[in-house]
Parts: structure tokens; sequence; C-alpha cells
């Protein structure tokens, strides 16, 4: 009885007002056993943000906090609670408190309430400089990611990879459940077709964590002149890849909830045109719309919000679309990307020939999409375009699955 009541003490102090059960999923940062022996007596640098948080979460659909909560510890204060002496930070697109705009640079800076100095990687450099990394002897990955090609985290995690590999420093990548792994989908990157918002021939929603994905980029020797990274995974626990879970914090801040999570990959591609993808609103990417979309009944217009997106496409004007917030399930049932949106939008936009933007082949990581809509084939003939290169992905990432 005092033993349980002991570690129910134990549990509150950890993990603030979350009580959760034994079977509830364990981030790799939770198996501090795993790891401990590399980071004693190591100065440390962490790649973090707002999405490193220190706390078990539970299936969706039980009594867990909702994305933006502000359960758990921060990996940061975990580290040096265990004595760890982490001395630098490095944090991706948003910063490390997750407060920057989509796409907006984010410099240097010393964080107030660690005293530590931040170090961007999304400002005038995407990869660590040699400088950066002096004196460190550990480097430690934490981010929640959320599965998606184009989510630029994963960009981040390939050049702190080739950074380590060429500094000769060793990387641990804390594992994160994936709350877009049940499904493979949507085209694969083709050479030519390489950014910030793909690095890789992988498809939109290639079914692993980032910790499967950091094995895959060292594996496939994707990394500069084939350099190989010195990886250690910690893996979650009590996770499955049908598992979806409750993200204890926002993964970036127009993903406020699982909603935006589950619907992201496929609104997304609206950020490659003129149609505004929910930014501006309090649902973004649960909803789309523009001006010019005809028949089409749900109505919004797009402000600026402070945190979230300060300048969204229409902004300030009366935007015509759907609204998707009812469609969770279906995604979740269909375990597929839901083409469908973007095909409805172009076939109501006035303007046929300004629907897209050239940011629209980026994300899609070939041209091929576009020329096929333009070219008016059906959503069934644009997702037989993809399989042949869907299957001989599915038989590469076998070589690197945990779960």
């Amino acid at each position: 009885m005092y033993v349980k009541f002991f570690v129910g003490l134990l549990g509150l102090f950890l993990f603030g007002r979350q009580i959760v059960s034994a079977e509830a999923v364990r981030p790799g940062i939770l198996q501090y056993e795993l790891y401990q022996e590399q980071l004693n007596g190591k100065k440390v640098a962490l790649v973090a943000n707002q999405t490193s948080v220190v706390c078990e979460m539970e299936r969706i659909g039980k009594n867990v906090p909702a994305a933006g909560s502000e359960e758990g510890v921060h990996t940061v204060d975990f580290l040096r609670q265990k004595g760890v002496e982490v001395v630098k930070i490095f944090c991706p697109e948003h910063g490390f408190r997750g407060t920057a705009d989509a796409g907006e640079r984010v410099g240097d800076y010393t964080d107030q309430q660690t005293g530590l100095p931040v170090v961007s990687l999304y400002g005038s450099k995407k990869k660590p400089l040699p400088s950066d990394l002096e004196g460190i002897e550990v480097v430690v990955f934490d981010m929640q990611d959320v599965g998606v090609r184009f989510y630029t985290y994963l960009s981040t995690l390939h050049y702190v990879m080739e950074a380590c590999a060429e500094n000769r420093l060793p990387l641990i990548v804390m594992d994160r459940p994936n709350p877009n792994a049940f499904y493979i989908d949507g085209p694969v990157l083709k050479s030519g077709y390489t950014s910030f918002v793909g690095m890789h021939p992988v498809p939109v929603v290639y079914g692993m964590t980032i910790g499967e994905y950091a094995k895959m980029i060292n594996g496939e020797h994707w990394l500069r002149e084939g350099v190989v990274c010195e990886l250690t995974v910690i893996p979650c626990r009590n996770w499955s890849r049908d598992m979806i879970v409750e993200l204890p914090r926002r993964p970036s801040p127009n993903l406020p909830d699982r909603i935006s999570v589950m619907l992201y990959p496929s609104v997304c591609f609206f950020e490659g045109t003129v149609v505004n993808e929910g930014r501006g609103t309090r649902v973004p990417f649960q909803v789309f719309g523009h001006p010019e979309l005809e028949n089409m009944s749900y109505v919004y217009i797009p402000v600026a919000i402070e945190g979230m997106s300060k300048n969204p496409k229409c902004l300030g004007k009366t935007c015509y679309g759907r609204d998707l917030r009812d469609q969770y399930e279906v995604v979740k049932e269909e375990k597929r990307l839901r083409l469908d949106w973007l095909l409805e939008a172009y076939r109501n936009y006035k303007g046929k020939t300004s629907f897209f933007i050239p940011f629209f082949d980026k994300l899609a990581g070939t041209s091929d999409l576009r020329e096929a809509i333009l070219a008016g084939k059906t959503e069934a003939e644009i997702r037989e375009s993809w399989q042949t290169d869907l299957e001989h992905f599915k038989k590469m990432r076998l070589r690197y699955l945990i779960y």
C-alpha cells in the first residue's frame, strides 16, 4: 500500500496533473536507464522545441490532456534534474518555445527560462556549424514529429545527423509516437524536387517514427557524401503503429489538436495553391476556402492571429470552401490521403491557370500530381500512378522498423 502511494506521488511530481496507467505510452526520453551512461559526465547539446515534453500518453478517447495543454516537464529540465550537463540548445522551425510563424526566420538567442544559449536551425543556417559543436560531446534529439514528408523537423534531423557524422559526435534520438503512422500514401519524392520541405525519396505519409526514419537516413546513405552518423535510437514503450495517442503539446503553432494533425497531410497541399488552408482561423488545416471558389457553402474570413498566423492567405477576405472537422474518423478509417478535397477545390476555382503556385511541386515532391490535375485525370488514375513507387518504398522501409 505504501509503495503504491509513493509511486503515485512520484508520478504526480514528474508528470504534473496527468495520472497515467501502466499501459500508457512511454516516449524514448522516459527510458532514462537506456541512455544514462551515454550522458553521464558529458557536455550535451539538445535539439528541442515546445514538444520536447517528458510525460506519458494514452490512446485517443481516454481521459488525457488536449494538445496545447501544459502537461509534463520539458526535456531540458528533466535532463538537468537528472544531473545531465546540457550546455546548448538547437531549435527548428517555429523556435525553441514554438511561437514563431510558419517560415519565419529565427535567430540565435539566450533562453530566459534556462539561461542556455539557443542556436537556431531555421534562420541563417539549417545545419549546425563545427563552431556550434565545439566542446559538445553528445547530441540529443527529442522532438515530436507528425509523420509527414514536408514537415520540416525531418530536414532538421537530417542536417543534425550530417553535422554529427562530420564532427564525429554521437547522436541519441529519443523516439516518439507518430500520430499518422497507421498508413502510407502519396507520391514519392523524385530526384530534382529536393527542398527543405522534402529531402528524401519517401511518400507524403511514410508510416514511421522519427527514430525509425533516422535509421533509414543512415541506412540508405542519404547524408552528404554517404557519411554515417553514430546513432542510438531510444524506443517508445507500449506503442504500436496502429495506436493513435493524444499529443501533450501542439507540434507546431497551426496544429492545435488531433483533428489538425490527422487532416494536415491532405490539407497541406493547399499551401501550394492560392487557396487558404485554414491559417488565420482557430481551426487551421480543418477548413479550406478562397473568395473565388464557387458552389461551396462554408464561409469564413482569415484574420491575423498572433502566435499562429500573422499574415495568412486571403487575409480579411470572405472565403468560400469546406469545413472538414467531421472528417477525422473518415481519414482514420480509410487510411489514405484525401485527394478529393484538392480536386474539388480545383474544379470550383474560377481562374484555373492561377490555382497552383510554384511551391506545390515541392510539397508534392514531383510535378506529376499537378500535371495530372491539370490534365483532368481522375482520383483513381492519380492514385494508380503512385503504386509502383509506394511498393518499392514499403519494402525498403521494412529494414528500419522498430515497432
